[in-house]
């Protein structure tokens, strides 16, 4: 049986990597999974209620880390939803194991050239604006909605569960985190210390 969630993230966060990662795992060893990639900005976190968001400033902003690359992986999960795990996967490892500047088109121009999609189409689904306008919705839905504060976030129904894991790739954890998302009676785990 199909099981349909949700997944918060940024590519800035490592932890969302190691999640989204395990996630694209799970799908490509064919997990019955219809996953919602759900787009989170943590520079909107950091937003004083009432100031402009970071989706409606000019690109650039440096109160916008990392709103560009978000613009651009929903613009590929609308117009060429065939490349979206890829892109993901290139926009998390330019972040994290090439140490690049994700808020450069240039370097999202390489990210989508690397998985087979034309920059310049992705260029101008961004310049429409209409991935900035979804980027701003679906931010206020997973807070409105589920009093999301952070990516990763799982979300299945009504539930949502905000969960760090370790490991990149790992669908064993996946499983996990589903397992548990409907245990309301359990609240919080955290540990202390990361025994490594």
């Amino acid at each position: 049986m199909t099981r349909p969630f949700a997944i918060t993230y940024d590519y800035l966060c490592p932890f969302a990597r190691n999640a989204v990662e395990s996630v694209v795992e799970g799908l490509r060893e064919g997990k019955d999974w219809q996953v919602r990639f759900l787009p989170f900005s943590l520079a909107q976190v950091h937003v004083a209620e009432g100031e402009t968001p970071v989706w409606e400033r000019p690109v650039g902003d440096p109160a916008s880390s990392g709103v560009l690359a978000l613009a651009w992986g929903i613009a590929v999960r609308e117009a060429f939803p065939e490349c979206t795990l890829d892109f993901h996967m290139g926009a998390f490892a330019a972040r994290h194991d090439e140490g690049r500047d994700i808020n450069d088109e240039a370097v999202l121009r390489e990210v989508a050239a690397s998985v087979d999609l034309e920059p310049d189409a992705v260029v101008e689904r961004v310049a429409t604006g209409e991935p900035m306008a979804i980027l701003g919705r679906e931010h206020v839905e997973a807070v409105t909605s589920w009093e999301v504060f952070g990516v990763p976030t799982f979300i299945e129904g009504e539930e949502a569960v905000f969960a760090r894991l370790m490991e990149r790739g790992n669908v064993g954890d996946v499983e996990q985190v589903l397992g548990l998302i409907g245990e309301t009676r359990l609240n919080e785990f955290k540990r202390t210390r990361i025994p490594r």
